[in-house]
């Protein structure tokens, strides 16, 4: 069986942008298989961060050698044209060959509705995301495309088209998106909560074998946050109880503001160590990661560092002490 890769992810989130291009620098010369970034116009607290992910990745993939990078991940809506994604990828795939990925899923509110748009139903959003993937696998054909719907065109065409079309990875919490990687995605892409992650995987390679597909890639993302002390590593990762409410990602929540309080006032300590690997102990993190692939089998574990206290002195501690262990 081929190997576990590792990609780091940078959080747009937490730190500026100019911060996480040495963050990706650092993690392709410390052994990470390849990079993904968050794409957000907003964060889930506020003060934090919201570099524009599209324009960052070009300049990681300058500033890096040979690992591929996309976003985790990119929604069709109200902020991105099916089309306009097409187009920054297949330019991205055209100047670093055989490198690009894209992350794609059907988005937040807190990342949509600034922009004046309505926050539609559960099922309007996977209708949406099911539309902008057909459209998107049409333009990477070579088509020329001529649609209503969500995302009207009108003969919408991909001038500069590479030889490949970057994977596709489809990011699902709930069965009908997992189906819909099964069908038109490349991979699944989903958080590491055991039981969650095990209904989405075997979901998503039933629906592969009903449509006659190979399955993709497995991609488990957590977060993880390393310090000095236990208590340095917990601090440096609290605000992202921000992003802990299952509900910030189906239901109409977009101010930062209101998010926080309400995550503070309803994620506990014990369940953020829960969903994050906390630690100062490389040991921990080591044996968290290997519990996970032992139960969930990926081929690919995303980890986003979310280390508030010391960002690069926990790449330095992956490249030393975890990484290595992991592939021993």
């Amino acid at each position: 069986m081929a190997a576990t890769r590792y990609f780091y992810a940078c959080a747009h989130e937490q730190f500026p942008p100019d911060d996480l291009l040495r963050q990706a620098i650092e993690a392709e010369d410390a052994g990470f298989d390849g990079i993904c970034c968050s794409d957000h116009l907003q964060p889930w607290w506020e003060p934090g961060e919201s570099g524009m992910a599209w324009i960052w990745l070009g300049a990681a993939a300058q500033a890096t050698r040979h690992v591929p990078l996309g976003t985790a991940v990119t929604p069709p809506g109200a902020r991105y044209h099916p089309v306009l994604i097409a187009q920054a990828f297949a330019t991205l795939e055209v100047m670093y060959p055989g490198r690009a990925f894209v992350g794609i899923g059907s988005g937040e509110s807190l990342n949509e509705s600034p922009l004046g748009f309505d926050w539609p139903s559960g099922a309007e959003q996977l209708a949406r995301l099911e539309e902008a993937l057909e459209l998107m696998r049409r333009l990477f054909a070579g088509e020329r495309v001529t649609t209503d719907g969500y995302f009207p065109t009108k003969e919408a065409y991909l001038h500069t088209r590479p030889p490949r079309r970057p994977p596709f990875y489809i990011s699902a919490f709930h069965e009908g998106a997992a189906k819909l990687a099964g069908r038109l995605g490349d991979g699944l892409w989903t958080l590491a909560d055991p039981k969650q992650a095990s209904d989405m995987i075997k979901t998503y390679k039933s629906a592969a074998d009903d449509a006659d597909r190979e399955q993709g890639e497995i991609l488990l993302q957590v977060g993880f946050s390393w310090a000095r002390t236990d208590d340095e590593a917990l601090e440096g990762a609290r605000v992202w109880k921000g992003a802990e409410p299952p509900e910030f990602y189906v239901d109409d929540w977009h101010d930062p503001k209101k998010m926080q309080d309400y995550a503070a006032a309803t994620v506990s300590d014990e369940e953020l160590k829960q969903s994050h690997l906390i630690a100062a102990d490389p040991d921990e993190h080591v044996e968290r990661i290997k519990e996970l692939e032992k139960t969930l089998d990926p081929t690919i574990v995303v980890l986003m560092n979310n280390s508030g206290a010391d960002p690069h002195g926990a790449i330095r501690t992956y490249a030393h002490d975890v990484l290595p262990r992991l592939r021993s």
